[in-house]
């Protein structure tokens, strides 16, 4: 996919959305210094071209429950497309991985996992994740609490 040629303004209205995706458009134009008209022609375009891929709400994952986060690295067994690809379609259908690495270095993937509690870690890893077919090896490290967590990607530095 071609990259869209990204100026000043539309590097601001980035910056603005990634703060507040609801933003309103009279709100988001006042913001980055344009008019309404010209502010939404060019959201438009950067939602049609693929750089905004979609609108989401943020969630506490404590708020809901899910109290435990885990880096799971896993090594498989061989690393042919086979079981790449046997892996990778397992994992995207696992609730549980929020994130999924194709990875260099002494593991293959890595992943986030998020989870209720440290039992319910056990039957994702049992019942899950060591039944796709391949995985070899598999190391856990669970986080303690975050100190940096971004949703936000740094557009200004364009």
């Amino acid at each position: 996919m071609p990259t869209l040629a990204l100026d000043q303004i539309d590097r601001a209205i980035l910056t603005q959305l990634q703060g507040d995706g609801r933003m309103a458009n009279q709100h988001l134009s006042e913001r980055v210094g344009l008019s309404p008209s010209p502010c939404l022609r060019r959201l438009k375009l950067l939602e049609s071209s693929g750089v905004i891929t979609r609108y989401v709400a943020l969630v506490d994952p404590e708020s809901v429950g899910l109290g435990v986060t885990a880096f799971v690295r896993v090594r498989l067994d061989r690393q042919d497309d086979r079981h790449l690809a046997a892996f990778e379609s397992a994992v995207t259908g696992f609730a549980e991985v929020m994130e999924c690495y194709l990875m260099t270095g002494d593991a293959d993937y890595q992943l986030r996992v998020i989870v209720r509690s440290l039992t319910a870690f056990e039957e994702f890893l049992r019942h899950k994740l060591t039944r796709i077919d391949g995985v070899g090896q598999v190391t856990t490290s669970f986080a303690l609490r975050p100190i940096v967590y971004k949703t936000a990607i740094p557009v200004e530095a364009g």
